[in-house]
């Protein structure tokens, strides 16, 4: 028989690691082509020969999702893939109905599939939603098995968004490797507070290659998940973290339900913002579908150097980019921190918005008069920075895990804010860890 011929729907994450660990060098099927969405620039690529194997000597063609009907058609495709995550499920079904309308087979591909086995305990952390907080959570891990004198490597989520030969196996344990790999916004905010812990962090494009490496200086490996994606290995203790500002996403959103059926910990986060009536249509929802679960309640308290300095001012306030884009946060911990330090006003930034920054508002309307903190690559980054100088503020109020400075010059002074994970109650996180890992 023939191979099946294949379109992986992607956002260079899922999607390439669903072809390395199922369809390289599988005489089953033909993957023609994979295509993009969600993040700018990630489409009109090549997936690289040197990654795809021997079966694609000229590599795989990266389409934009807008030619998925024309690619079907004019290649004769059998099956759609779809794996990028964060997405409503209502999305997906429409998804699946363009596709079938037009006659391939369309496709989910689970756990059994696509998770790899660890020689080493893995902890999982993911969330349902963006924004929900799994980094802090991911961070309070790391911490409370290095106090047990474990020797922890995390490994995340992929976010390949330049040359993905160069970034197949990434190791990030000082800041130089940030600049060594080119690294985005979006990357720096999820590696920089891991090395600030003195922890080893991978990401990449070559998750089994990636395990191999990082099991040889690890006790433990912290699966940090991004997206709200499913873990890439088969986990010993999986840790979901749901939002309560966002009550009923967690039975709403893809993967976002998968993970909450299968967590053994659900942390519902940031209690200490959230109105009563969310966190109890959360509690009950995790307790209709996953009455096995552990439920710890959390807050995400937050901290700035110089409060005082927030007090009067107009402030321009900078949030996550997804959890504000795909997301669909409203505002974040900057927002919060403006008005609980007095902040005169909060400036809507959007009248100096330039470029690729200005398309963002466009696309995500819902976003309103917060700053997100895109950097996909240094055009976006020369954005972001021209429209925070461009701006008539008085102070930035920057509440990303980065020192901003690090990579953008700012004309005007910047109060950084930051959150950590602060569980409520008992049994505590660090109490189940103990119990779990502490021998």
């Amino acid at each position: 028989m023939s191979p099946k011929r294949v379109v992986i729907m992607g956002a260079a994450g899922r999607d390439f690691h669903n072809f390395n660990v199922h369809f390289r060098n599988n005489p089953d099927y033909e993957v023609v082509a994979f295509t993009a969405t969600q993040i700018p620039g990630i489409d009109g690529r090549i997936y690289p020969a040197e990654l795809a194997g021997s079966a694609y000597p000229k590599g795989i063609p990266i389409r934009d999702e807008s030619e998925l009907n024309q690619l079907i058609a004019a290649e004769h495709i059998d099956e759609v893939i779809f794996a990028y995550s964060d997405v409503p499920h209502e999305y997906v079904m429409h998804r699946a109905s363009q596709v079938l309308a037009l006659g391939p087979d369309f496709r989910l591909m689970g756990p059994q599939t696509t998770q790899i086995k660890s020689k080493r305990p893995v902890i999982s952390i993911c969330a349902v939603r963006t924004g929900s907080g799994k980094s802090q959570t991911s961070r309070f891990v790391v911490s409370a098995l290095q106090k047990l004198g474990k020797r922890v490597v995390a490994i995340r989520h992929p976010m390949p968004y330049g040359n993905l030969i160069a970034q197949s196996v990434q190791r990030f344990a000082e800041y130089d490797d940030l600049d060594e790999y080119e690294c985005t916004i979006e990357e720096r905010e999820e590696y920089e507070p891991y090395i600030d812990r003195g922890a080893v962090i991978y990401a990449g494009v070559d998750y089994g290659a990636i395990l191999a490496k990082a099991e040889e200086e690890a006790d433990i490996i912290i699966w940090d998940g991004g997206n709200n994606d499913l873990p890439f290995y088969r986990s010993d203790f999986h840790i979901v973290v749901a939002d309560p500002h966002r009550p009923g996403h967690e039975l709403a959103y893809h993967p976002g339900e998968a993970n909450l059926r299968s967590a053994q910990v659900i942390i519902v986060n940031k209690v200490d913002t959230a109105d009563y009536s969310g966190i109890v249509t959360v509690r009950r929802n995790i307790r209709q579908v996953n009455p096995g679960a552990i439920i710890l309640e959390a807050a995400s308290p937050l901290f700035v150097d110089h409060p005082e300095a927030i007090r009067g001012k107009r402030a321009l306030v900078i949030e996550d980019g997804p959890t504000l884009t795909h997301g669909e946060m409203a505002y974040g911990a900057g927002v919060v921190a403006a008005q609980r330090f007095g902040a005169a006003e909060i400036i809507d930034p959007r009248p100096f918005a330039v470029g690729s920054i200005l398309n963002t508002y466009a696309k995500y309307p819902k976003t309103g008069a917060i700053l997100p903190a895109m950097g996909y690559g240094h055009e976006q980054m020369h954005e972001l920075e021209e429209t925070i100088n461009r701006s008539d503020a008085d102070i930035v109020i920057a509440a990303t895990p980065i020192d901003l400075s690090r990579v953008i010059k700012v004309r005007l002074p910047v109060e950084r804010v930051r959150y950590e994970l602060q569980v409520i109650g008992t049994p505590t996180l660090e109490d189940l860890i103990v119990e779990r890992f502490g021998s």
